[in-house]
């Protein structure tokens, strides 16, 4: 298919959700580039997050998020049996941990069943604890289908499929803009030591962060489709002992973003994180001195929680389309009725639950090109 390009169809960001857009244009026999301006794959959002396979259980009736993360979560395990990625299903508990929060139960379990999410069981204090000793909770609701993986696996298993349909996944490449072809397709212009020009049919910008800067690179793409983005940082807390629980434990969300919540990750430490603090910069530190702020908020869930064992971990930033205080939006993918440029599809705003979602984000943008 590629006699008049030198591509099919180009990719730009080699993270999950790139990774995933480009094996589902592979799966369709195209041939497929995806660039990635890192020196290796997934080094963005993908590699600083918290590697929960979610449920499905938030997003609102009818949106994006809600119908992706669902049938992105079954199909991930799926591909991560196939592939020999490591995961693991232990569950999630959402707890109320005062009797104030369980009006908000209610209302995450009616979106829940909504959402068509398997298994939810809602559980009482006692009935959680029996499931958790050391939980402290007045009320809790249980979603099996939640787990943890390792998201690094899982895109080196993305970009095995890619080269084997005979496509590439290069490294040290950044996007420097495109021009619409007339006759259809693309000039895409790519940086690095080995700075290079490449035609494709089909182009889709999914670099996270980069999203509106990446956009704003393609010729004729109008600036007010642009939405304008925000950075939300997030730290976590690494726990320098004994990993108290086996499910995922998650309070009440926040407003904007899940919130702080507990996992045990694939090698069995605890972790906590991620809060958020809007910021106008990349900036990936972590105060150590937020260890008191982090412990009084486990204590809620967790009142055993010793302090002095909280050691700072890693940070996070995730590409957001709301301020602080804003309502928080759906995923955009937008396609030729929405910018005019036939045969690109732009991403924007694709945080979580993108890493549950992706491989159900590549076909929904496969469709919308093919």
């Amino acid at each position: 298919m590629t006699d008049a390009f030198d591509f099919d169809a180009v990719v730009v960001g080699a993270g999950a959700v790139g990774l995933a857009c480009g094996y589902a244009l592979s799966q369709r026999g195209l041939i497929v580039a995806v660039l990635e301006k890192e020196p290796a794959i997934g080094q963005g959002v993908s590699s600083r997050n918290s590697e929960v396979i979610h449920g499905g259980l938030y997003y609102p009736t009818g949106s994006l998020k809600a119908r992706l993360c669902v049938q992105g979560r079954r199909a991930l395990y799926a591909f991560l049996d196939k592939h020999h990625v490591d995961y693991r299903r232990c569950g999630k508990l959402v707890v109320a941990t005062s009797v104030e929060e369980i009006p908000r139960l209610d209302a995450i379990w009616d979106q829940a069943l909504a959402n068509d999410v398997e298994g939810m069981a809602r559980l009482t204090g006692e009935e959680a604890r029996a499931l958790e000793p050391g939980l402290k909770c007045e009320a809790a609701l249980l979603s099996p289908q939640s787990g943890v993986f390792d998201s690094h696996g899982y895109m080196l298993a993305l970009q095995g499929e890619i080269e084997a349909a005979g496509g590439a996944v290069v490294a040290d490449t950044p996007f420097e803009g495109a021009t619409p072809l007339p006759d259809g397709g693309f000039r895409v212009r790519a940086g690095g030591a080995d700075a290079t020009e490449l035609t494709c049919r089909l182009l889709v910008t999914a670099p996270g962060l980069s999203a509106q800067a990446v956009a704003a690179r393609i010729d004729g793409f109008p600036a007010d489709q642009i939405p304008q983005g925000h950075f939300g940082k997030g730290v976590y807390f690494r726990l320098a002992a004994k990993a108290p629980f086996d499910h995922l434990i998650y309070p009440p969300p926040i407003h904007g973003a899940l919130g702080t919540h507990y996992r045990k990750d694939l090698g069995g430490q605890a972790v906590f994180g991620p809060d958020l603090q809007f910021v106008d910069h990349e900036d990936y530190s972590v105060d150590p001195a937020k260890a008191a702020e982090f412990a009084a908020y486990i204590r809620k869930f967790w009142p055993d929680l010793p302090e002095e064992d909280l050691a700072p971990d890693y940070a996070g930033i995730r590409p957001k389309l709301h301020g602080p205080d804003e309502p928080q939006p759906d995923f955009q993918l937008r396609g030729a009725d929405s910018h005019g440029l036939a045969g690109l599809v732009a991403l924007f705003g694709i945080e979580s639950p993108g890493l549950t979602s992706s491989l159900a984000i590549g076909e929904e943008v496969a469709g919308m090109l093919l």
